[in-house]
């Protein structure tokens, strides 16, 4: 299980806290309900493509000592399976789709001049796909606009109350569908709880580094 937790600071201060395993450590299981705290379980390393930085990042891991499954802390700004930030994407949609760039001037708008056509081609069609779903599952944190489609209507709803923030805030009881294009619900942790179908087994327990990169994301 992934646990998305606000990032305060830029990614360089994100990863100096790493070596204090204290810090927004889990009171209690989310999947089992263990009253009990999760013990540390060393990291996996995955690739981050933002704005102003690229690279891998390492994702904290911890342990339930009960159920033996392990939660993950990712950042907000970071999406489950796909190596470009939350702000490149965004920054993407919003040029190409509101203010009607080109492909190429939009990968520009966001800071990614020599991005193949193909992804963000890919970004658009899954945030299409996305957008009627969306619009209702934004309803509860911001009020729906006037505009000529849902596509439209999504994208001022996102604006209105940020991206990352509806990344990790947006948290229904039965299950809506984020604007990335995953499905996700809330465990009584109170953070964002992504369910990623297909995931590889778990190992045995023990410290290991795993790298995770989308070919399109």
């Amino acid at each position: 299980m992934q646990i998305l937790h606000p990032l305060t600071g830029s990614l360089q201060e994100y990863e100096q806290a790493l070596s204090d395993p204290d810090r927004d450590r889990p009171d209690h299981c989310p999947q089992y309900q263990a009253q009990q705290a999760l013990i540390g379980h060393g990291f996996y390393v995955r690739t981050l493509v933002d704005c102003s930085w690229e690279g891998a990042i390492r994702v904290r891991r911890y342990l339930c000592r009960l159920c033996k499954r392990t939660v993950s802390l990712l950042p907000q700004l970071a999406l489950p399976w796909l190596r470009f930030s939350v702000t490149v994407i965004s920054l993407f949609l919003v040029a190409y789709l509101l203010q009607g760039l080109t492909l190429a001037a939009a990968a520009v708008a966001a800071q990614q001049p020599a991005m193949p056509y193909e992804r963000g081609q890919f970004w658009i069609r899954r945030f299409r796909r996305q957008a009627p779903r969306l619009s209702l599952a934004l309803a509860p944190l911001a009020a729906p606009t006037a505009a000529p489609d849902l596509v439209t209507r999504a994208l001022h709803m996102l604006q209105s109350i940020g991206w990352i923030a509806a990344h990790a805030s947006c948290s229904p009881s039965c299950g809506r569908t984020c604007w990335a294009g995953r499905s996700f619900s809330l465990p009584t942790v109170g953070a964002p709880r992504w369910s990623l179908p297909g995931l590889p087994p778990e190992a045995t327990h023990t410290t290991f580094a795993w790298r995770c990169q989308a070919s399109l994301g």
